[in-house]
């Protein structure tokens, strides 16, 4: 139960409503708004967050796109859930927790408004010397982390980082702590680029097009193709695009790929090539809490920079803005957060 993602209920209400919120709402797909719901009461072994910043995810431009099936979700739904924010109400029967707490949440969805009602085990408590600011990215921390893990790097071993948006920037920084023999990233954009190379890549690679093949680029240097490749991409056909980097008896480490696969994937050729495929969200809960910890850990201690990432900061007034921005490939934006208490 609680791994499931805590989705936060529509419950619309006037602007003059007595306690209602301020929320955005994805009416269909490619058209979210700003409308108002109640403000939710946390019952029992519950807390009550007040949301400050909250990333736009790809998982939310996916949805935004309509990309998502029905058996996930429909419209009209709430979006959201890389959320920095502090505890405002506790509920009975919750201990250890205080209000006032700095957090970070994981598993909500619905984030974009003022207030969410999440459970204990959806949070993680952070110092109030870490920027609110800094903290909305750490919601991807577990699956990085895992991600990282079940690469099984190593110094004899090369790596792929296909992607280098905000999980992919955060990701180059967890491998090289690993100590791969070659860290090698590829994207479409020299900005991001230039930040893997100052976050620990070996090599960088400009990618033309997103309809160009990988290895057709890095191919000519690495023939054999790479021992690990882990695609941060959105849509699906970036595991087409992975198998055919991935050597013989190496493994594919899909992140993301969550998007539609318009192409098709060749089960031979990964049967040929002996090679693996792992998926990245941890599947205990406690594994998920000692990634969380471990990431939150990281970033305090400085060797992952989720401050570098962030290039737009939009009020929830202006959510259009904020979603048309990060669903143009071509705007240069990274990390887009949306203020919710601008």
């Amino acid at each position: 139960m609680a791994t499931r993602m805590i989705s936060a209920a529509l419950d619309l209400v006037t602007g003059d409503t007595p306690g209602a919120q301020r929320v955005a709402v994805l009416r269909t797909p490619g058209r979210i708004e700003l409308a108002h719901a109640r403000i939710p009461e946390p019952g029992h072994g519950e807390i009550r967050i007040k949301i400050k910043w909250v990333g736009i995810c790809g998982s939310d431009i996916e949805t935004f796109r309509g990309a998502r099936t029905p058996e996930f979700l429909s419209t009209p739904t709430r979006l959201g859930h890389e959320v920095a924010g502090t505890i405002d109400c506790l509920g009975d029967g919750v201990t250890g927790l205080a209000v006032g707490s700095h957090v970070s949440c994981r598993y909500v969805w619905g984030a974009f408004a003022e207030y969410i009602v999440c459970r204990p085990f959806n949070i993680k408590v952070v110092p109030e010397t870490l920027p609110l600011e800094q903290v909305s990215p750490l919601e991807l921390m577990p699956g990085i982390l895992h991600a990282a893990e079940l690469a099984a790097l190593d110094s004899g071993k090369t790596c792929l980082v296909m992607g280098q948006g905000v999980s992919g920037l955060i990701l180059t920084q967890v491998l090289r702590l690993h100590s791969p023999r070659r860290l090698v990233v590829t994207d479409l954009h020299e900005r991001n680029l230039a930040l893997a190379l100052a976050y620990g890549a070996t090599e960088i690679f400009r990618i033309p097009t997103a309809e160009t093949p990988t290895m057709s680029v890095v191919g000519q240097k690495y023939p054999d193709g790479f021992d690990v490749v882990i695609p941060c991409l959105l849509e699906g056909d970036g595991m087409v695009d992975a198998l055919d980097c991935v050597a013989f008896g190496g493994r594919v480490v899909m992140y993301g790929c969550i998007g539609p696969c318009r192409r098709t994937f060749d089960f031979l050729k990964l049967h040929r090539r002996r090679a693996d495929i792992f998926s990245t969200e941890p599947k205990r809960n406690i594994d998920m809490r000692r990634f969380y910890d471990e990431g939150t850990q990281l970033v305090l201690d400085g060797l992952v920079n989720t401050a570098g990432i962030v290039t737009h900061r939009i009020p929830l007034s202006r959510i259009e803005e904020a979603f048309a921005l990060r669903n143009n490939p071509m705007s240069g934006a990274i990390h887009v957060l949306v203020d919710c208490e601008a």
